[in-house]
Parts: C-alpha cells; sequence; structure tokens
C-alpha cells in the first residue's frame, strides 16, 4: 500500500526552511527524458507547479486511468492543457528513459497517444532496473503530440501516469509566439576625437549552485553525468543529469546516483 509524506510547503514558501524527509516513503519512479510534464516541474522549467515539483515520482493512480495526474487532486496541474507545456523535439522513434526510485514489480509499460495505445512493453512481473529505457515509435503521429506513459505495477492494482510532451518529427517547439518587433534604428554613433582608454572587465566569479562535482550533495544544484558527490561520508557518481531537489538524496535514488 503507498505511503505518503506531507510535505511542509507553506513553511518552505513563508521561511525558506529547510525540507527533512527522513525515509522515501513516497518514492517510486518517472519519465526523466525526454522530461514528462513532472520532471519539468521539478526542474522548475515550468513554475508554480505545486506539490508534484517536490515528488515527481509519486504520481500513482488505479490502472486504467488515461490522464497525466492519476486522479491525484494535489497533482491536477499536471492535467492543466492552458500551462502551454513546453514539448521537446524528438525524431519519429523516441527513447523514454524512467528514472525509478522504488523499483516495484512490473506487469507492463505502456504508451499512448490520445486513445491509441501505440506500445506496450511487458515484464512479466520482474523486478525492473534503477533505469529503465524504451524506444516507441511514433511515425504514424507527427508535430506536436502528447505521450501518456504509463507504469503498471505488477503485485498491486496501482500504476504510475507520465504526461511526456513532444514536437514529433523535430523542429522547434510549435507553441505560438508574439512576432518579434523591429527594433527601431540606432544614430551612428559619432567618433570622439579624444581616444577613450580600454577598460579591462574584471573577472567575473563562477555562479554557484548550478553544477558541482567533489563535493557534499545539495538540493538545487545541477548535476552531470559523471559528477561526483559525498552523501553521509558516502561517495556517490552522477548516473543522469539533473537538477537535484530535496528527497532525491543519493541513497535513495539509485537511478540517479551510483555508489563508489
Amino acid at each position: 500500500m503507498r505511503r505518503f509524506v506531507a510535505y511542509p510547503l507553506a513553511a518552505v514558501a513563508a521561511a525558506g526552511s529547510t525540507l527533512v524527509v527522513a525515509s522515501p516513503a513516497s518514492a517510486h519512479g518517472y519519465v526523466s527524458s525526454p522530461p514528462s510534464r513532472q520532471a519539468l516541474c521539478a526542474q522548475r522549467a515550468v513554475p508554480d507547479c505545486g506539490p508534484v515539483q517536490f515528488e515527481p515520482q509519486s504520481v500513482e493512480g488505479p490502472k486504467g486511468l488515461r490522464n497525466c495526474h492519476a486522479n491525484l487532486g494535489q497533482f491536477a496541474v499536471l492535467s492543466d492543457e492552458s500551462r502551454n507545456w513546453p514539448a521537446k523535439a524528438v525524431g519519429t522513434k523516441v527513447t523514454f528513459k524512467w528514472a525509478l526510485t522504488a523499483r516495484h514489480r512490473t506487469s507492463s509499460w505502456e504508451y499512448f497517444v490520445g486513445g491509441t495505445r501505440v506500445a506496450v512493453f511487458n515484464d512479466g512481473n520482474r523486478q525492473p532496473e534503477a533505469v529503465v529505457t524504451h524506444e516507441v515509435d511514433l511515425g504514424e503521429f507527427p508535430g506536436r503530440r502528447t505521450v501518456l506513459a504509463v507504469w503498471n505495477i505488477g503485485d498491486t492494482p496501482m500504476a504510475f501516469y507520465n504526461c511526456v510532451d513532444l514536437n514529433v518529427g523535430g523542429g522547434s517547439d510549435p507553441r505560438p509566439t508574439t512576432p518579434p518587433t523591429t527594433p527601431a534604428p540606432q544614430p551612428t554613433p559619432t567618433t570622439s576625437p579624444t581616444s577613450t582608454p580600454t577598460t579591462r572587465p574584471t573577472a567575473q566569479p563562477t555562479p554557484t549552485g548550478t553544477s558541482g562535482t567533489g563535493r557534499r550533495w545539495e538540493a538545487g544544484v545541477t548535476y552531470r553525468i559523471g559528477d561526483e558527490v559525498t552523501h553521509d561520508g558516502v561517495r556517490y557518481r552522477c548516473r543522469q543529469s539533473h537538477t537535484a531537489i530535496r528527497s532525491w538524496e543519493p541513497p535513495f535514488t539509485l537511478a540517479l546516483w551510483l555508489p563508489l
């Protein structure tokens, strides 16, 4: 039976306090690449997502649903089409990568476009690896599409739901954009008779909190494949590029971190 962790979101918003999670009670899995809607929320690529930004791996509901939020009110933003979700440009064959933070026995993985099931992968109630990939042919569905990816658990009546927005066939994101305005012509600067001494720019400090290797794991840092961190005295190497959030500590997310 699924257990829930109550996240003190109000306290975080009000005081920027540290969110403490004793165990990965709600850790399961999600599509990390191409980024699912909950992955985009966790990366803050889409703002104001609510609780799902802290637990993208927890969109779990009864088997047989056909929506993005698994009928969970706290994750309803995932089915809000007015959010104008970014669509990843891909070819006609797409490799979907799941990051599993709890490796439940699996009956099958399904992929839907609209009401059409375009692919199914049967696992025979086996336990999957921490990272699972599937190649799906979307050649019959060109253009902007939303793919519903479903992970059907083998030993419970539950499944995990992910919506992934794609622009099948490549090209740029087809979301409507405002036509650029033509800048007003600027006057041609006149040459000053007096030479102005050239000022050498000062070196800018390297921004912190964007990437890191060889230091203590921290939430909010973007890690790349091969980066190494320490957590509770143990060293880990990054297996998948991602931006860390609390509850994704290395011991709990072996899909992202390899113990050394």
